[in-house]
């Protein structure tokens, strides 16, 4: 797999995501992916069910409101966000778990005909000390609309296996 290059970081992972392992999470490394369609249909769905407040769920009152129109819920497009990450970031053969997330930002409104996507830089990759089998990696990820602003971020940790020997 060839490898691009920002700035000295490495922006295309070394290993196809059947075959990444917690080394091959960089510490600097910056990955992009997307883009994702933000669909009216599936913004009201969603909002009905999950998070039903008229900004999310009624586009004629969410037209008086104070968004000027229809948004999708932070939820939904956390939701978005996650697509993304687990079809392009998150290895498929030795992600462990999440022990959580911190800084969640919803800092745009995100509406129905927008295309996301992702932006994930490696902050911290740190091998195991009581379990040599795995490490943790912290990651800070960017949502960003059609126009390349930052829509959504936070920090998520994600435990992952070493390669085996």
């Amino acid at each position: 797999m060839e490898m691009a290059f920002n700035h000295g970081c490495r922006t295309t992972f070394s290993r196809p995501i059947n075959d990444r392992y917690f080394e091959d999470y960089v510490e600097g490394d910056i990955h992009r992916f997307g883009p994702i369609a933000v669909e009216e249909d599936e913004v009201l769905s969603f909002a009905r069910r999950f998070d039903p407040q008229a900004m999310h769920t009624d586009p004629e009152a969410a037209e008086r409101g104070a968004f000027g129109g229809l948004i999708a819920s932070g939820w939904h497009t956390a939701g978005l966000m996650m697509r993304l990450y687990v079809e392009h970031y998150l290895t498929h053969v030795a992600s462990l778990a999440s022990p959580g997330l911190d800084e969640l930002r919803w800092l745009k409104p995100v509406r129905p005909g927008d295309m996301l996507s992702v932006r994930v830089t490696v902050l911290k990759a740190v091998p195991s000390k009581s379990k040599p089998d795995r490490g943790a990696v912290t990651s800070f990820t960017e949502v960003l609309n059609q126009n390349g602003e930052v829509v959504m971020t936070l920090k998520v940790v994600n435990l992952i296996a070493r390669r085996p020997v």
